[in-house]
């Protein structure tokens, strides 16, 4: 997936995550990664971020994620929703795995 433009998705609210997607021509993903819970889960908000992210197949990308509680799910459709945006995609494959 080619990212074209800064998108973000998600809100500030409590049991979500606002996330940001700025392309970069090289460097891999920099992740930039503020949680309420970052002690007990941060590698895990990363993790899930870095897999969506590579399942879309981006390579290049800022990300800047502020999470306030939000579950595995939620990131991953957050990091999902702000990529399609970045991309102008609407090419979604609804599947459930």
């Amino acid at each position: 997936m080619k990212l074209i433009h800064k998108a973000m998705a998600g809100t500030m609210e409590s049991s979500d995550i606002m996330v940001t997607i700025e392309p970069k021509e090289e460097g891999g993903i920099q992740l930039e990664l503020t949680s309420s819970v970052m002690q007990q889960f941060g590698r895990q908000i990363e993790a899930v971020i870095r897999e969506t992210l590579k399942g879309l197949g981006v390579e290049n990308a800022m990300v800047t994620a502020a999470d306030k509680g939000a579950l595995d799910c939620t990131i991953k459709a957050r990091v999902n929703c702000a990529a399609f945006r970045a991309a102008d995609s609407e090419e979604y494959v609804w599947e459930a795995k």
